[in-house]
């Protein structure tokens, strides 16, 4: 099987870049310290990059299944309906003149990068022939090889190009541009053959000619831009390598425009010919990639004196190590699984033990206090994208009956990717110290799983009362029995369940937390909710502290979003206002009282009534009513039958009755945030009371004069869920169901520039209340961002909260299923077209100016003319 092509997150643009996007000028400071060639991948299902290390965090959001979920209007459409099919193909047409105008951009960037590496070059060969030359005519040769032809076949490919894009129509014809332009890709075997010589020959040369180094490092670069200064310096290393990652986005930008040129296109079979060429080019210059690693599987053994036993990460000198940590009635053993070599049996080694009479659970007066490693939320969510998209690739193989081997391929690359998630994803310290030496920490993604190992260990505690010390055969012997005794047999993936078990929910589960009963004294109480999403868990949701009762009763509601979810798990803290110690790092210094979970029975969850439960735990009764909306319901936008209110009413109606740019209800909600919820922990992503949510939307739907008051004294998460709901409930979406389609194939495509050109004409074509309001947003949430060490708001997380809220398309243009009767588990397609959402909105919440609708016909390339 072919894997399809994946549409990139790039991040060469103006802004910070999200660490798994592709930074060019990263990989050449990178090239400095490197002599071997840059690997070129050709598959189409990788972008090209610099080294096989980079593949796990470049692999993103996968055209293959956008174009499933999304940009399928040239072929699928709906089939009872050819009005709906002439519609869809209008589109695809309509998104390969959006492709199109950034591949022109992108060619002039890169026509203008060769020209920069050419001007020197004339006066130089001049020189040479002078008794002072600063080049011998060879050393000129070696360094500007085959630069002028690669000019000269790129000029022309623009020139043929150019007209043909500003006399644009749909029937228009650029394939044998794009096949000429392939047929010539010869031409970069020679240069990639040399470019190790040009690079070292350009540095001895600059070491001793200091006239040679001044030109190499201030070379001008025409800008493109007018809004920016008209050149720019880049260094003559820089520059060379500009061909070589070039050649290797052939491939990946005729994808992209095969991807929205019909079948019946006369430029279909030009652009398929014109993609052949490109790979088998590429192929044939192509490296060796480094083996994946091997997925950890053991045998089942049996039982013996062993508490418990979990894969853990643990940190060891700032970097995460994957340990099975195996808890006996005497000691605590961390051990790492050893590689298997030759087929031999699975092996572990011991890193270390503490005898339980020796083990002690540290606070941060006596820890090493500096911080925790974060892997940034990017590349996470990097990580969750490629999961998803195997996931999705398997299940189409199931459905094909292919052979195993691409099955075994397919479940290794899956293994692969939740190991590493896994890995990377928890950031909560588990800190254990031995009285006679070392102290040791855990990386564990819930305060839950840490009270339970606290438990656990301090309750056999009790009944241990020596020091002891093993030989090394003792521990040896134990280590070997370990193979036997685990009850864990493999890190918790999905590889390893059943096909038969349940994939989770994906959807919204709104949850009532009453009250509590059982405590035995009054106390300030207040619980949080967790939920497992892609094998870890995470905080949802958190109720006001309820003062000095041993009865509270929050009666608060809260809307948690389910990916793939299995377990609600509650928390009850005891708030603890008088503590003078520190805070340690991601761990809170409020007691638990209580903790307990349930499971999301997909079953019992079926209907939409709610479902009355109480979770009992350490003689605290907690009651909760829970109601579970599927995501094929839940996505739907439902327009107002009230036309004189403000929810559910479209945009543009609601900025004409009121005579303004942006909605009133925008503006106010935005404007308490920044008074009283700039710094407050989790704005947007905490869930506020659905009671006051509720009464707030019913004051702006009645035109209430006395809202500002109410929002006032309401808490700030319930203003930011308000601003949330309006943009959920919107008859249609911020960005548009018309242009939605197109935004999801622009964030996909493979070349930064042609990306930037597609994404901003896109942005620029919502009408302009829309526009403006976004705009408006816009700037706040990246206020809000700016405040993220204290709010712990980045733009990667309030993107992932408002992505979904500002492009969800209605339900007539989306996928989503129509049949009610449809089982509430989702495919993980849902999670892909979340997280292109999420990427659309990221992208423009990075960049560091967007023009404004005054000057938008001034700073994009052929915005009249496409």
């Amino acid at each position: 099987m072919t894997e399809k092509g994946n549409g990139l997150v790039d991040a060469s643009f103006s802004g910070t870049p999200p660490t798994y996007g592709y930074d060019a000028d990263r990989a050449e400071e990178q090239r400095r310290h490197h002599d071997i060639l840059p690997y070129i991948d050709d598959s189409p299902s990788s972008s090209p990059h610099l080294s096989s290390k980079s593949r796990s965090s470049r692999d993103t959001l996968s055209s293959g299944s956008l174009e499933s979920s999304k940009s399928d209007t040239l072929s699928s459409g709906s089939l009872g309906s050819s009005k709906s099919t002439e519609l869809d193909l209008e589109k695809g047409l309509e998104m390969r003149k959006w492709v199109l105008s950034g591949i022109l951009a992108s060619e002039e960037t890169y026509l203008s990068h060769l020209e920069a590496l050419l001007l020197p070059m004339k006066p130089l060969k001049a020189a040479a022939t002078t008794s002072q030359p600063v080049l011998t005519l060879q050393q000129i040769e070696t360094i500007f090889f085959k630069v002028p032809e690669l000019y000269e076949i790129h000029k022309e490919f623009y020139d043929g190009l150019l007209p043909r894009v500003q006399q644009w129509s749909h029937h228009q014809r650029v394939g044998d541009l794009f096949q000429k332009l392939a047929s010539q890709l010869g031409l970069y075997r020679a240069f990639v053959d040399n470019y190790e010589v040009a690079v070292e020959t350009a540095e001895k040369c600059c070491q001793a000619n200091t006239q040679f180094a001044e030109i190499s490092e201030n070379l001008k670069v025409r800008s493109m831009k007018e809004c920016k200064d008209q050149t720019a310096k880049n260094s003559l290393e820089t520059l060379l390598y500009k061909p070589v990652d070039r050649v290797t986005r052939s491939t990946l930008v005729l994808h992209d425009l095969l991807k929205h040129t019909p079948s019946s296109h006369p430029d279909h079979p030009l652009l398929q010919d014109a993609l052949r060429i490109s790979q088998n080019f590429l192929s044939s210059i192509n490296e060796e990639i480094t083996p994946r690693r091997q997925s950890m599987t053991v045998k089942k053994g049996e039982n013996r004196q062993l508490l418990k036993d979990r894969f853990m990460v643990e940190l060891v000198e700032g970097a995460r190590k994957l340990r099975h940590v195996f808890l006996f009635t005497d000691l605590l053993l961390c051990a790492k699984l050893k590689k298997q070599i030759g087929g031999k049996s699975q092996q572990y080694d011991c890193k270390w033990y503490i005898p339980l009479s020796d083990l002690t659970f540290q606070t941060i007066d006596e820890s090493d206090s500096s911080p925790i490693p974060q892997v940034p939320d990017e590349e996470i969510d990097a990580m969750k994208i490629k999961i998803s998209q195997i996931k999705n690739e398997i299940q189409r193989e199931k459905r094909a009956n292919k052979g195993s081997k691409v099955m075994e391929r397919l479940r290794k690359k899956l293994c692969e990717q939740e190991s590493l998630l896994l890995l990377m994803s928890p950031c909560m310290a588990f800190r254990v110290h031995n009285r006679n030496g070392k102290s040791y920490m855990f990386l564990i993604s819930s305060d839950y799983e840490r009270a339970e190992w606290r438990e656990i260990i301090r309750e056999q505690q009790k009944k241990c009362f020596k020091s002891f010390t093993l030989t090394s055969v003792e521990l040896q012997m134990l280590t070997n029995s370990c193979v036997k005794l685990q009850t864990v047999h493999s890190i918790p993936l999905t590889i390893n369940k059943e096909d038969d078990e349940s994939p989770g929910l994906y959807g919204f589960l709104n949850v009532i937390i009453h009250s509590a009963s059982g405590l035995k004294q009054s106390l300030n109480l207040y619980c949080t909710l967790e939920v497992d999403s892609f094998g870890y868990f995470v905080n949802k949701a958190k109720t006001r502290v309820y003062r000095d009762t041993t009865e509270p009763n929050w009666n608060e509601e809260f809307e948690i979003e389910l990916e793939g979810s299995q377990t609600l798990r509650l928390l009850c803290y005891e708030k603890c206002y008088n503590k003078t110690r520190l805070k340690e790092e991601g761990e809170n210094t409020d007691r638990i009282m209580a903790k307990g979970q349930i499971q999301l029975d997909p079953q019992t969850l079926q209907g939409k009534d709610w479902q009355r439960t109480v979770i009992s735990m350490n003689g605290i009764e907690v009651k909760l009513s829970m109601k579970f909306t599927s995501r094929e319901f839940s996505l739907k936008r439902m327009p107002s039958r009230k036309q004189t209110g403000v929810f559910g009413v479209k945009i543009g109606a609601v900025t004409k009755r009121e005579r303004s740019k942006v909605p009133y209800i925008v503006r106010q909600c935005l404007e308490e945030v920044e008074r009283r919820g700039m710094e407050e922990v989790g704005i947007y992503r905490v869930s506020g009371v659905a009671t006051d949510i509720q009464a707030l939307k019913a004051a702006f739907d009645a035109n209430n004069k006395d809202v500002s008051v109410m929002m006032s004294e309401m808490d700030v998460n319930a203003i930011a869920g308000t601003l949330k709901l309006y943009f959920r409930e919107l008859p249609e979406p911020l960005f548009t169901d018309e242009l939605y389609p197109s935004f999801a194939g622009g964030i996909a495509l493979s070349d930064s520039v042609a990306k930037e050109s597609c994404m901003l004409n896109l942005l620029l074509s919502l009408p302009e209340p829309n526009l403006v309001t976004f705009l408006f947003l816009l700037d706040h949430l990246k206020r809000v961002a700016e405040n993220e060490s204290v709010n712990k708001m980045s733009l990667h997380n309030l993107a992932t909260v408002f992505g979904p809220t500002l492009l969800r398309p209605s339900e007539k243009d989306s996928k989503i299923p129509a049949n009610p009767t449809q089982p509430i588990t989702m495919s993980d397609s849902w999670s892909l077209e979340v997280m292109s959402q999420v990427q659309v909105l990221l992208y423009f919440l990075q960049l560091e100016t967007i023009p404004t609708p005054d000057s938008k016909r001034q700073s994009i390339l052929f915005s009249t003319e496409v």
